[in-house]
């Protein structure tokens, strides 16, 4: 009873023992499962979330955060674009918080709305969302997907016919880029490439939740007032002598502001905003200064229409014919003369400046279209406050409510934009690697490979020293175990020239020939081998078996423990392998995904 009672205890400490063991296995697996998820996690991220540590990112479960993320990508992750089309100060995507809305709110957005769906307004009017991600990388987000597969499919997939067809240099589809201008300022105006003008085609054609429209007044007091004053309406009103209570009050005019009701530093800053700082687009002028105009022309081109001519691409007969642009000009010479006609061009004979009187210019954007459209629409400002239950008492207090527009998008759209925010770096790794590059099927052909040859070459070496056990075998296996002593790096020079001597550059026996044995491999392996009994080996001889049939069916047969740690560590450095790979294998079409990812 003591000798079982004896084992009975025995057993109970060994049963414990294994018990423990599993637990502080199952722990330390369950404490990776913490930074795997926040790897999961971080793999939505954008600018705008990038610091948060969480397992299950906010924008899923807080509709702030999903308002902020998407606001962000809406706007391609540039802040001045928010500030202007909102008219805001706030200059940080991370404090953005959704509008406070009224039922005027409401019913001025409805009829918002109906403008843009009842104009076809010209394309430098309104970004594209979701194009372009500048400071996530190379994220590519929702419409920059569909761009890339309308022109894949329009071109088949080749990637030099389309380059030819519209003029662009893209080395592959991967690399395809449309900058995002800001035409609210002077140096930016409009790209007419071939590669563009197929953008514009696209650009129009999406839909009108995903544009956000240029506003010159937010351009005005969000940019160029706060740049003056640095954010602060008590600054403004002290250099304008005002009393201002917000922002929101500092109205922009569509002429000069000549009235007793503006300060005449009010109206110095309306001057040198449409004479330095906006473009020329947004800028008209009154039929009355068309003499002006063409004086203008006749001097600086020295009376000479036939030069004119020439740089408009026009058939004037005399310059009484040329007219004020219904339309500001978008390129050429043109854009020229119109800029120095409104900023003012001394004539260097005569020393006589020609400029756009300032009671002259007119501002011609959205914002001014949207407010003509009321009053047409309503006839007067009580008519607008009738329809829209308002209490506006001047027609330039009503501002395009596209905030209020996009917050209402992103919450009648919210599942659809978190499946998005949580996929497209996913789309973007696989539109980089799977479909438009051969990293994915090279680093297969290279893994599997590395793979067969770790497992002939180095059990056949192991195998002859432990089977025949020459007498030189502790010196070779001395050998071996010396090439451990050098850094990968040190061998990449002579490796490199070996192969290139050989020819061998950007081809599969460059990437494996270097590591083909492994000297850490064949000592492991001899050591195995060495523990196999020998009177399984006498056995088979005595059945007559060759020695290919010993290795096979018992030497390796009875190593598959060894033989998958062999395996694994031949993957392991065969799709880690970055340097090596990238120095002999220089051709794009022969990179594996440790360069792809580079």
């Amino acid at each position: 009873m003591g000798i079982i009672s004896a084992i009975g205890r025995k057993s109970y400490k060994v049963r414990f023992l294994i018990a423990a063991m599993y637990a502080v296995l199952a722990v330390g697996a369950v404490t990776m499962i913490y930074p795997f998820s926040l790897m999961v996690s971080g793999s939505t991220k954008s600018n705008v979330d990038k610091a948060e540590m969480a397992i299950i990112p906010k924008f899923m479960t807080d509709d702030t955060e999903l308002y902020r993320k998407s606001v962000e990508g809406f706007f391609n992750e540039r802040t001045q674009a928010m500030v202007s089309t909102y008219g805001i100060m706030s200059s940080d995507f991370k404090k953005l918080v959704p509008p406070e809305t009224s039922e005027a709110d409401f019913k001025l957005e409805s009829v918002w709305i109906d403008f843009i769906n009842s104009h076809e307004l010209p394309f430098y009017t309104y970004g594209l969302s979701y194009m372009y991600c500048p400071l996530s990388r190379q994220t590519v987000p929702l419409n920059m997907r569909k761009f890339k597969s309308v022109l894949y499919d329009k071109y088949e997939g080749n990637i030099e016919a389309m380059n030819r067809a519209l003029s662009s240099d893209f080395p592959a589809w991967h690399s395809i880029f449309v900058p995002q201008p800001d035409y609210l300022v002077r140096i930016e105006m409009p790209n007419f490439s071939d590669f563009m003008m197929y953008y514009r085609e696209f650009k129009v054609r999406q839909p009108q939740n995903m544009r956000y429209y240029a506003s010159v007044e937010g351009f005005f007091k969000a940019v160029f007032l706060k740049a003056l004053y640095t954010k602060s309406i008590e600054n403004y009103n002290k250099a304008h002598k005002t009393n201002y209570a917000s922002w929101n009050q500092v109205l922009l005019p569509r002429e000069y502001p000549a009235g007793k009701e503006y300060t005449d530093k009010q109206r110095s800053d309306w001057l040198d905003f449409t004479r330095n700082l906006l473009s020329t687009i947004w800028i008209r002028a009154d039929q009355a200064a068309a003499p002006l105009f063409r004086e203008y022309l006749k001097a600086r081109y020295e009376g000479n229409i036939k030069l004119l001519n020439e740089l408009y691409d026009t058939q004037y007969d005399s310059f009484e014919q040329i007219f004020l642009y219904d339309d500001a000009p978008l390129r050429g010479r043109q854009v020229v003369d119109w800029t120095g006609f409104i900023q003012g061009w001394r004539d260097p004979k005569t020393n006589k400046q020609h400029i756009l009187p300032k009671e002259m210019i007119r501002i011609h954007s959205i914002d001014f279209m949207f407010r003509d459209y009321l009053l047409e629409k309503y006839k007067s400002l009580d008519g607008i406050n009738r329809a829209v239950s308002g209490e506006y008492t001047n027609i330039l207090q009503i501002f395009p409510p596209q905030q209020l527009s996009q917050y209402l998008y992103i919450k009648r759209h919210k599942s659809m934009l978190r499946r998005e925010f949580i996929k497209r770096n996913f789309v973007s790794v696989s539109d980089y690697i799977i479909l438009h590059g051969r990293g994915v099927l090279n680093t297969f052909i290279y893994c599997s490979l590395a793979i067969f040859f770790a497992l002939v070459v180095n059990p056949l070496a192991a195998y002859a020293l432990s089977r025949y056990k020459p007498p030189s075998q502790y010196k070779v296996l001395l050998f071996l175990m010396l090439t451990m002593a050098f850094p990968p790096m040190v061998m990449q020079i002579p490796t490199f020239l070996m192969l290139r001597e050989f020819d061998l550059l950007n081809t599969f026996a460059a990437l494996l020939l270097p590591g083909l044995a492994n000297g850490y491999s064949i000592f492991l392996l001899k050591g195995f081998f060495d523990s196999l009994p020998r009177e399984l080996y006498e056995s088979a001889e005595l059945d007559g078996a060759g020695e290919v049939r010993i290795f096979l069916q018992i030497t390796m047969n009875l190593s598959k423990p060894i033989l998958a740690v062999i395996a694994l560590s031949a993957f392991n450095n065969a799709y880690a392998n970055f340097m090596m790979a990238l120095l002999i294998c220089q051709d794009e079409k022969m990179w594996t995904l440790m360069p792809w990812l580079y």
